[in-house]
């Protein structure tokens, strides 16, 4: 943690930031209570009626069961009774973790079909503003393009802003898994962009996945473009705390956990995300080798070895970032502690040349993609390191014979 002279006006400033993290908290605990009331969300309602529900007179198993005993229920159903359950409870069997990926990819389908028809006649519902309804087109027009032949949506939840995830490639043959994290402003309406795509999940998997099959077109490869989490909004308080860290992480842990066979498997942590990344690493399961961030605020920890993993971790920033000048401190639960690119830190520094900026480390021809590619595919050797950071270039062999 950085320390600072001791003055008045430090005094005054951590005094406003504790009033600002008793602000957030007060501001949570009240938006929570608000909503407690309201009416159940798709998923819930569809969560519910799972609950209550049967199959051949046999009640369902829980929920919140462990992936592998849900993945028994289903590999004792036929294909028939996999369908079945698929079309009476779509968000549940598209959201649930331990149910086989193709079957969340056609409950998906069949929920996104059903969202889209909701929005559909809430652009001509006259009960509401224009604006809402230019909004419910916006959110029709995203679920059209989501049920696009080939698209396998392995999450997907419309409440608030939304989540999704999509995979790209075969996660039941992969010999090797990517996920990619996203960071502020990630949603349903930005999960996909045709203006700047690779700053977007969808552009950033997509690039990635073709930069692996470059890199080793032998390797069976799957990439999840990951935005099953709600992110800040804006640089503001939300992005200031571990608040959506601490809730990713959950998601992204339960997630790893669910996904089929045994592969390894690398994150990709972009902005915010490597401050989610940076919270899930103590849980991660040990089939996760690599966690590299891109552009990170912090990740919660003043060195690699605090973050408590097996995973190796490597760091880039292109010289163009803006985030370099966002201070790297953590002070009454604001701000996400050190540069993970500091040589203090403890990081394999990597690469950035030609990223352009923050959002440009997924761009086709950058050092960035490349380095993600070759650790995706476990090429360690090809990885170029940063011109002045020996510890990754020492490291590389190491990584190499693991």
């Amino acid at each position: 943690m950085t320390s600072f002279d001791t003055s008045p006006q430090l005094s005054v400033w951590r005094a406003l930031l504790a009033l600002a993290v008793v602000f957030v908290m007060l501001a949570t605990g009240g938006w929570t209570a608000l909503n407690s009331h309201r009416a159940a969300t798709p998923l819930q309602a569809s969560r519910a009626a799972w609950e209550h529900g049967s199959l051949a007179g046999h009640r369902l198993p829980d929920l919140d069961s462990t992936p592998s005993r849900l993945a028994r229920f289903f590999a004792t159903l036929d294909g028939h009774q996999r369908s079945r359950l698929a079309h009476r409870y779509p968000l549940a069997v598209g959201n649930m973790n331990g149910a086989p990926v193709t079957l969340r990819y056609r409950a998906n389908r069949i929920a996104l079909d059903q969202q889209r028809k909701v929005e559909r006649k809430r652009m001509h519902d006259n009960r509401l503003s224009s604006l809402g309804q230019h909004d419910a087109g916006r959110r029709m027009h995203r679920y059209e393009a989501l049920l696009h032949k080939g698209r396998k949506i392995l999450a997907f939840d419309p409440m608030g802003s939304g989540r999704v995830a999509e995979v790209f490639g075969s996660l039941d043959k992969a010999e090797r898994i990517s996920v990619v994290v996203p960071g502020v402003d990630t949603d349903l309406l930005s999960f996909q962009r045709t203006v700047k795509m690779y700053s977007a999940p969808v552009g950033m998997a997509r690039s990635l996945y073709a930069a692996e099959r470059a890199a080793d077109p032998t390797a069976r490869t799957a990439v999840i473009a990951w935005a099953d989490y709600t992110t800040p909004s804006g640089l503001g308080m939300d992005a200031a705390t571990a608040m959506r860290a601490e809730e990713g992480a959950l998601r992204l842990n339960a997630l790893l956990r669910a996904l089929p066979g045994g592969s390894p498997v690398a994150l990709y942590c972009h902005s915010y995300g490597s401050v989610l990344c940076g919270v899930a690493a103590r849980q991660l399961p040990s089939r996760v080798l690599d966690i590299a961030v891109a552009g990170s605020p912090g990740m919660r920890a003043d060195k690699a070895s605090g973050l408590h993993t097996s995973a190796r971790v490597w760091a880039m920033r292109d010289s163009d970032d803006w985030i370099q000048d966002v201070p790297n401190l953590e002070v009454g639960g604001l701000g996400h502690g050190a540069d993970p690119v500091s040589k203090g830190f403890g990081a394999r520094v990597l690469s950035a040349e030609d990223a352009k900026g923050h959002t440009g480390y997924f761009e086709p021809g950058t050092d960035s993609l490349r380095n993600f590619a070759e650790i995706g595919v476990g090429a360690y050797r090809a990885v170029r390191c940063a011109h002045d950071d020996d510890a990754c270039r020492t490291g590389l062999s190491g990584a190499a014979s693991a």
